[in-house]
């Protein structure tokens, strides 16, 4: 469900998070048009200073003052004066009261509340940042899980869990963080290029995954032939990056959570889980399969993680086992990055407040 409002000659859209005055968009903190919208959502109602910082803060701490110039920025959008207001009135000691009339409408829609963040270059950088720290989080989540499920003994010192650990770690928080900065990079190129749109979302995480799946592919194969005389038979690469980078970044735009400051988590991490379990099925391979094909092709290596088979009543790691953990990784991924990208967006909104 999409709201829009419009008055004189403004117009909000409270779900592509827009402002625009006679059809021209108006750059807006992000901050400021929850403040808007929470006053056109209650025209000539009182909104008291209590009810912004609740709605619109959401409990962070902040002074009057954050409050106060808040209300001045939107006038100033607006082209309204604090002694003569036309839109916003202050109700001294008290609030603030939206006194235009408010014409609202609301419009179906499948597509939920947008990723915003400025389009100038902090903006591009904070949700290429984001992306990067939330897919290294989702690594520490996978090395944890594989480097424990893939040693017959974790808890043995003695046959070198610790470090054994330690390495799982290491490459799955580096295959996330690249995976996570690529996918990132894709999406702040594509809104650069074409808008916030789904569309352009969805595409600049798939070429993201795409370009930097395939590269990595291409000099871990090479690297593998020159070191060790032959290359695994099969390591996830750009097919695999392409589909699971499109699910997350169209998993972004989805409104399925019910808890609305969180939109859009739930729908990232049901796209990026539902990816992660076909994958297998067309072939592809994720971290779990990737380490099984490794450990195939270097029998001689400590590495072996059929015990993670059996979670699933194989006696391998199949390809029962292969969708399980293909899910857990997509839905992981997905929940990591969307929650690093809400909590930058909110940070971000926090310092151009100040």
């Amino acid at each position: 469900m999409s709201t829009r409002f419009k008055f004189d000659r403004f117009e909000v859209d409270a779900n592509q998070r827009r402002l625009t005055n006679g059809g021209d968009p108006i750059e807006v903190n992000s901050r400021y048009l929850d403040a808007l919208i929470l006053m056109l959502s209650n025209p000539g109602q009182l909104i008291t200073r209590d009810r912004f910082l609740d709605d619109v803060w959401k409990g962070v701490p902040v002074t009057d003052e954050a409050l106060s110039q808040c209300i001045t920025n939107l006038r100033r959008l607006l082209g309204d004066e604090a002694s003569k207001p036309r839109f916003i009135e202050t109700v001294p000691k008290h609030g603030y009261r939206f006194i235009a009339p408010v014409e609202g409408k609301h419009v179906e829609t499948r597509i939920g509340r947008q990723i915003t963040f400025p389009a100038d270059w902090l903006g591009g950088a904070s949700l290429i940042a984001a992306c990067a720290i939330g897919g290294a989080l989702a690594g520490v989540v996978g090395g944890f899980v594989y480097g424990l499920g893939a040693t017959p003994d974790p808890l043995r010192p003695a046959v070198g869990a610790a470090s054994f650990l330690m390495v799982m770690l290491s490459i799955n928080i580096l295959a996330g963080a690249i995976g996570g900065f690529a996918i990132g990079c894709g999406m702040a190129a594509a809104h650069r290029a074409a808008g916030r749109s789904w569309i352009s979302t969805t595409a600049g995480a798939a070429i993201g995954g795409l370009v930097i799946g395939g590269a990595v592919k291409m000099v871990g194969a090479d690297a593998f032939s020159v070191l060790l005389g032959k290359t695994p038979g099969g390591i996830a690469g750009g097919f695999e990056g392409m589909l699971l980078g499109g699910a997350v970044g169209l998993g972004s735009h989805l409104s399925l959570a019910r808890v609305r400051s969180w939109p859009s988590i739930s729908g990232a991490a049901l796209a990026g889980g539902a990816m992660g379990a076909v994958l297998p099925l067309m072939g592809g391979r994720l971290m779990g399969a990737s380490l099984d094909s490794l450990a195939a092709t270097f029998p001689e290596s400590p590495l072996n993680i059929d015990a993670l088979g059996r979670w699933f009543g194989e006696t391998h790691f199949g390809i029962i086992a292969q969708m399980g953990f293909g899910a857990f990784e997509g839905f992981v991924f997905g929940t990591a990055i969307t929650v690093a990208i809400r909590y930058a967006n909110t940070l971000l909104s926090e310092l151009e407040a100040r």
